[in-house]
């Protein structure tokens, strides 16, 4: 899992939409697919998306960009 270190700050991550808006409400870390844990507070459409979290979301959705749920990154 990771903790905000490396590759993992210069791309937005898929999370659960009801994570992030509890994250907005009160401030508790998100973890994204691909592990990473972190308080959203980017705009994620500045970024490139985590190409582990895409691979992750496509395997478990079949593909598609129905429903994705884009966090900002830090």
């Amino acid at each position: 899992m990771s903790h905000g270190d490396g590759d993992h700050e210069r791309f937005a991550h898929y999370v659960q939409k009801d994570k992030i808006m509890a994250s907005a409400l009160d401030g508790t870390p998100v973890v994204a697919l691909c592990g990473k844990v972190w308080v959203p507070g980017r705009d994620p459409k500045k970024y490139p998306v985590c190409p582990l979290c895409k691979e992750i979301y496509e395997s478990m959705s079949g593909g598609g960009d129905e429903g994705k749920g884009k966090g900002g990154d830090k």
